[in-house]
């Protein structure tokens, strides 16, 4: 059993393979949280919380003559509101009268096996019988507000998932203004926060902090999850390194405005809070309403950051992921964006998608100018839905027809989430837009977004999607938001209704989404938003692949996708081999450089082929053929950072196939030294007692240089997998801009 209910001790366990999660139902009913860690047996932990009685902080008025019980000092499973815990809450309750106030107190728990659901909302799933289900129901009973506790309690993952509801089963309307999905307090002791901050095309930088007294939010109310703070973070002991020590992280399964909350209170304790942002929201609950939280997903371990990494991978692929391309080989792709942008016609898509079918290259995705007034820039026609077919010059299933017939897949790019002043669908519709009354609206992009809290807005989207999809053989679609959400305000919803708006944009995307995707299964849908701005386990329900950032300079791309993979799967990293100079940056980087980091995701091309020479061509075809031999490893293998590229001049990762037979390492030096002393890493996750031999090794570096023609090939070298997991490898010497090796060991 997973879950054991102790009615001794009153304490509720949940046991991972190799974790441990309790708590204890008090004395006159509250939920205390009690232990979350490495496993131990079912024992009671409540000595980890000896009453004390603490000045300033009030007792329960039950034990107003014992005091020393206090809810400013106990662990809270999940607070009440204005109850006398002066720490962060999970919950703000207001009353019709104007009272702020609720105080839970345990009504019923249930034990089921498999795993629960979230209404309007992704959650993880359960094959089977994978997980189990733990329901704990506590009350208020002044305003009769029911809050039902939800845990999925995944054994064999070592991941625990919770989420709550909320039912006013009292007589009158209450206002939630504080909703959060978990509270999570943990006994005194120190730790370090990594989190994941940025902006566009500079996403999910890793930043590693300790936690000092006060408190420490990470939140944003752009009605998205942002590039700025990625919804999931990591709370590790400061001896924590990749391969050892203790840490735990929360992840959201949410898409919209979040924010997470970590206070060291006056005693030492920490309490992690996370959930939807609290800025702008107000949720009316009439009587008989539920308000469901989104998902949080929990996993601890004692073995370090990098074993946390890969605990949330495998989660994400066969739990999150619904698509069936979750585990398939994806397509090598190229785009015509950074080649033409809204410069082309059929016959120049044609003639790219024709010359990437000659390198070997999959699917031709044609991007942004298709539709609509969509002519020159991006100033007109989002909306609007129909084919441009005079600037095609032709219709879009010719188009795709003539795709096709050079053995390649067609993908389109949409923004279905945003209007343009300038199109049908705003002229027949301006109130379907969030603007301000009587204000002019900010405008990102020239484009305003569309009130999906709106069924009408869902349904005219799902209409217009649905017939693209069915009328065109698309094979793939992209879809973008280049815009977040300024001017909260829906034209059809009442004025006390407001609070609301935010939310509900997510749960009408999300039906949209779930519409979509459900009826065209074979499409492979990507996520966008601006690049790397909705980068989060709720987008991965619906796509298994997201854009990972709009900046595709391979030095810049290094940093984003290792902040990436701290908590996402490689497989759901778009990334792309781009032009040089570089779009962005305008940086030059060797083509083989540009592969090697792109090879660190899905892979593809976004560049004009026309422009290349025939030895450029030639590295190409060599680059494809070497993801196509060693992408299964990329997407399913173990995945191990093996440097830090924010704080070194290099930096390196590695895949290793589950049963050691198989490893991958990529390198790549942005910064060469003069006289500078060698490299050496050490692999992972090999067999010790095997011996590997290097079967394929490439090399990206300027070989008009004395020291670079030294450079022998290290194909068919041989290594102990002890020598390489304990001693390391010596990297060769590399010099020139931006040298790169790609090595691939196999167990002979």
């Amino acid at each position: 059993m997973s879950i054991i209910y102790s009615e001794k001790d009153r304490t509720l366990t949940l046991h991972t393979a190799n974790t441990t999660y309790q708590m204890q139902i008090g004395g006159i009913g509250h939920l205390k949280h009690l232990y979350y860690g490495r496993r131990v047996d079912s024992a009671c932990m409540d000595g980890l919380y000896p009453p004390v009685n603490y000045g300033f902080s009030p007792d329960y008025y039950d034990f107003r003559l014992e005091r020393g019980i206090s809810p400013d000092v106990l662990p809270q499973e999940y607070t009440g509101c204005n109850t006398g815990d002066f720490r962060l809450a999970t919950i703000e309750v207001k009353a019709e009268s104007g009272a702020y106030g609720a105080d839970f107190l345990y009504e019923s728990h249930e034990i089921r096996e498999g795993k629960y659901a979230v209404a309007g909302m992704p959650s993880a799933f359960a094959r089977g019988d994978e997980a189990q289900t733990l329901s704990v129901i506590l009350r208020d009973p002044v305003t009769g507000l029911k809050l039902e506790l939800l845990y999925g309690v995944y054994e064999r993952q070592d991941v625990i998932t919770r989420a709550a509801r909320l039912t006013n089963e009292g007589g009158e309307r209450l206002t939630l203004q504080r909703v959060m999905t978990l509270c999570l307090d943990m006994p005194a002791g120190h730790w370090d926060l990594l989190h994941f901050h940025g902006r566009h095309e500079m996403e999910r930088q890793m930043e590693r902090m300790p936690l000092t007294s006060g408190i420490r939010t990470l939140s944003t109310r752009r009605g998205a999850s942002s590039h700025v703070h990625n919804p999931f973070v990591i709370l590790a002991a400061p001896e924590a390194t990749e391969t050892s020590g203790d840490c735990f992280a929360v992840m959201q399964v949410y898409s919209g405005s979040h924010r997470t909350d970590m206070e060291v209170d006056s005693r030492g304790m920490t309490r992690v809070t996370a959930g939807i942002n609290d800025e702008l929201f107000a949720w009316q609950l009439a009587p008989g309403e539920t308000f469901h939280t989104p998902e949080a997903i929990l996993a601890f371990t004692h073995e370090g950051i990098g074993s946390l990494s890969r605990r949330y991978h495998r989660f994400i692929l066969g739990n999150i992921i619904r698509s069936q391309y979750a585990f398939m080989q994806r397509p090598v792709l190229i785009n015509n964006w950074e080649a033409t942008y809204f410069d082309f016609n059929s016959e120049k898509i044609v003639g790219i998608a024709r010359q990437a079918a000659a390198l070997g290259m999959d699917m031709m995705v044609l991007d942004d100018g298709w539709f609509g007034g969509r002519v020159k820039d991006d100033n007109a026609g989002l909306g609007d839905w129909v084919v441009n077919e005079q600037k095609l010059g032709g219709t879009l299933n010719d188009l795709i027809d003539r795709v096709h017939a050079l053995g390649l897949r067609f993908g389109l790019w949409i923004e279905p989430e945003m209007v343009n002043e300038d199109s049908d669908l705003y002229r027949a519709h301006p109130d379907w837009a969030y603007t301000l009354p009587g204000r002019k609206p900010a405008m990102g992009r020239n484009q305003l977004v569309l009130d999906l809290s709106r069924a009408e807005v869902v349904d005219y989207l799902t209409e217009s999607l649905t017939r693209l999809l069915r009328e065109h053989p698309i094979d793939y679609i992209k879809w973008d938001m280049n815009r977040n959400i300024s001017d909260v305000y829906s034209h059809g919803c009442a004025p006390e209704r407001q609070g609301e708006i935010l939310h509900r944009y997510m749960l009408g995307l999300y039906t949209l989404l779930e519409r979509i995707t459900t009826a065209f299964p074979d499409v492979l849908f990507e996520g966008c938003a601006g690049g790397g701005g909705r980068f989060d386990a709720g987008m991965m329900a619906y796509f298994p692949q997201i854009w990972c950032s709009d900046d595709t300079d391979a030095v810049e791309r290094l940093t984003i996708q290792h902040g990436t993979s701290f908590g996402y799967p490689i497989s759901t990293v778009g990334a792309h081999v781009s032009a040089c100079p570089n779009h962005q940056t305008g940086r030059t980087v060797p083509l083989w450089t540009r592969a090697i980091v792109a090879m660190n995701g899905t892979f593809g091309y976004e560049l004009d082929p026309s422009k290349l020479t025939d030895a450029e061509r030639d590295e190409i075809r060599e680059q494809i053929a070497c993801f196509k031999r060693h992408r299964d490893l990329i997407a399913g293998g173990d995945y191990y950072r093996l440097n830090d590229p924010q704080h070194n001049d290099f930096g390196a990762w590695q895949y290793a196939a589950s049963d050691g037979s198989e490893a991958l390492l990529g390198f790549v030096q942005p910064r060469v030294r003069t006289n500078a002393a060698p490299i050496c890493l050490r692999l992972c996750g090999l067999d010790g007692q095997a011996t590997y031999r290097v079967d394929d090794f490439r090399v990206s570096c300027h070989k008009d240089t004395v020291w670079n023609r030294r450079v022998n090939d290290m194909t068919g070298a041989t290594f102990t997998g002890a020598q390489l997991m304990y001693a390391g490898l010596a990297l060769p010497r590399l010099l020139g801009d931006c040298p790169a090796l790609l090595l691939h060991f196999v167990r002979v």
